[in-house]
C-alpha cells in the first residue's frame, strides 16, 4: 500500500538524521531503501510539516519504519492510504535537513 505521510521534523536531531540517511539506513531491511527514497521525495511545507509518499506493507502502516527510524526523528506523524506516490508542494526535505544539520552542527 501507499501512504500520503505528514509530520512534524525534531530539528534538534537533524545531524543524527543526515548521517543515518547515509550510514545506516540504507542498509535496513527490509525498509531502509525505501525510506531513503520517501526522504528524497519528502517536502517541507510553509508551516514546517514534512509531507511525502511511502510503500508499506506492514499490517500496521508505517510500523517497522516507526518503532526503527521514524518515531526517533519525527513528532505527530500521520498517514494517509493513497493510490500510489505522490508529489508534494514545498521545500525539498534534503536540502532543508542539510541546512538544519549545518546550522546546529
Amino acid at each position: 500500500m501507499h501512504y500520503r505521510v505528514r509530520a512534524r521534523f525534531r530539528e534538534p536531531m537533524a545531524a543524527a538524521f543526515r548521517r543515518a540517511l547515509r550510514e545506516t539506513i540504507p542498509r535496513q531491511q527490509p525498509d531502509g531503501e525505501e525510506i531513503v527514497d520517501s526522504m528524497r521525495r519528502a517536502v517541507v511545507t510553509g508551516d514546517g510539516t514534512v509531507e511525502w509518499s511511502e510503500a508499506c506493507y506492514c499490517p500496521t502502516p508505517l510500523q517497522h519504519e516507526r518503532s526503527t527510524v521514524y518515531d526517533r526523528y519525527f513528532d505527530d506523524l500521520t498517514t494517509e492510504t493513497v493510490e500510489g506516490y505522490e508529489t508534494h508542494d514545498g521545500a525539498p526535505f534534503l536540502a532543508h535537513l542539510d541546512r538544519l544539520a549545518e546550522s546546529n552542527g
